[in-house]
């Protein structure tokens, strides 16, 4: 049987002969290998993972270092892209940057891909102080990352910058011969009162049962401001473990929303740190699931400085066998005084044979705080059912109309109305209706 473990491990030098950057680069990528020989991958035996079992993906015979040259054209991937709106766009295809499809610039920004950055010496500065600061190097897939990662998005926006336009990075994955192991890295840099909006997807284009592990680390400056938009609706066969590591400084908001639709195994890791008085972070996440799919959204929130806000509110919505996992965990320092921290977590069972694992946890060590946290899981009302039916509603309509109901406060704070119109028209696909109203 094949051991992944051992095959990552024994080829890592070739790889690090094969893909030489600078010493700096090269000695993290050493350091992060022999991290992860060391812990290997998260099993259930950890806490962190107790609920969701990476087994079944750690025997699959992936290619490694994919680097098939496949023709992807524009009509390929349109449908994946939010068209109604002008963007920059990075596209990766089988973890490689596709010129062809991409728009970048240098202009009021640097938004290209990361390789290229690490080359280039107007770069270093950023690259030395926030390439592997942010996400922490003991964890055993962030190290896995780190000793492997070859390219992904470079973003850095300038003080004081309000981007003209969102950025959209997207990877894609076709036409490989066998199923391929991906190992993305973003790194973007968010200068003092600046603001950039960002929409991210991985997506499959054939039935291959890929693995991506994508590591991202951000660094919001002072009162700058950044929405992230993560879809997540690939096929039944492929996975994604999602590392995100965001740093904020004083003043700085920071909104990520996570729209979880699509996966085999679909896993979440989404860590804010404050640093800085007054940050304000938004974690707002909608999941929709059914068949075997399963989703684990664990959150983590560091307040170490006073007067700052951080709000989380994830809806589930699970059918058939699916599966889903939300631990969510607040921290708030002695430090962090005068705070308002809140937390929820709810979630809807459509079937006998779906689940939902919740906890949210609060751990605070400060005495002048306002923090709130809880979770509800049950079942669609049937006298609401009812209700709309006597009104002429059919069951199956009806039904959707209350799920949507339930979903909508998680897109309260979604400034692109495309991007809540194609959220509306996911979850409307996940429950087999069309409905021409929006939350």
């Amino acid at each position: 049987m094949i051991d992944l473990k051992e095959n990552l491990v024994s080829r890592h030098l070739v790889f690090n002969e094969k893909n030489k950057v600078n010493k700096g680069i090269e000695g993290m990528r050493q350091e992060a290998i022999e991290i992860f020989n060391q812990k290997g991958f998260p099993t259930r035996k950890d806490e962190e993972w107790k609920y969701t079992n990476l087994a079944p993906l750690l025997k699959v015979d992936y290619k490694l270092f994919p680097e098939d040259e496949v023709a992807v054209e524009y009509k390929d991937i349109k449908k994946y892209l939010i068209n109604e709106i002008d963007t920059y766009t990075i596209v990766f295809i089988n973890g490689k940057y596709s010129a062809f499809l991409s728009n970048t610039t240098h202009d009021e920004a640097d938004i290209c891909v990361l390789s290229s950055a690490i080359h280039k010496t107007n770069h270093q500065g950023v690259i030395e102080n926030y390439y592997g600061k942010i996400a922490k190097k003991d964890e055993s897939l962030v190290a896995l990352n780190t000793a492997f990662a070859k390219d992904g998005a470079y973003i850095y926006v300038p003080n004081n910058v309000i981007l003209s336009k969102p950025i959209q990075i997207m990877y894609f994955s076709t036409g490989a011969s066998q199923e391929a192991m991906y190992q993305p890295r973003n790194l973007v840099v968010i200068g003092d009162n600046a603001q950039a909006q960002i929409i991210e997807r991985h997506q499959t284009l054939d039935a291959k049962a890929n693995l991506t592990n994508v590591v991202t680390e951000v660094n919001v400056g002072r009162n700058a401001e950044l929405h992230w938009y993560k879809f997540q609706n690939d096929t039944d066969e492929t996975s994604l473990i999602d590392n995100t590591y965001i740093n904020q400084e004083r003043d700085s908001r920071a909104n990520v929303f996570t729209f979880a639709f699509g996966g085999k195994i679909v896993r979440n890791n989404l860590n804010f740190y404050q640093n800085g008085e007054n940050c304000n972070s938004v974690m707002d996440g909608i999941t929709v699931i059914d068949g075997k799919q399963h989703v684990d959204h664990h959150t983590f929130v560091e307040h170490n400085f006073p007067n700052c806000e951080s709000h989380e509110l994830y809806k589930g919505i699970y059918d058939e066998k699916a599966q889903g996992v939300f631990n969510g965990k607040i921290y708030v320092h002695k430090e962090a005084q005068k705070l308002n921290a809140f937390q929820q977590n709810n979630n809807v069972l459509l079937s006998d044979g779906a689940s939902i694992y919740t906890k949210p946890q609060l751990e605070i060590f400060a005495d002048d705080v306002k923090c709130s946290h809880g979770c509800t899981v049950g079942q669609l009302g049937e006298d609401s059912l009812f209700y709309m039916q006597q009104r002429g509603i059919p069951k199956k309509e009806a039904r959707a109309m209350l799920l949507y109901a339930f979903a909508s406060d998680a897109l309260r704070h979604v400034e692109i109305p495309q991007i809540s119109n194609r959220v509306n028209a996911l979850i409307a696909k996940k429950l087999g209706v069309s409905l021409d109203f929006e939350l």
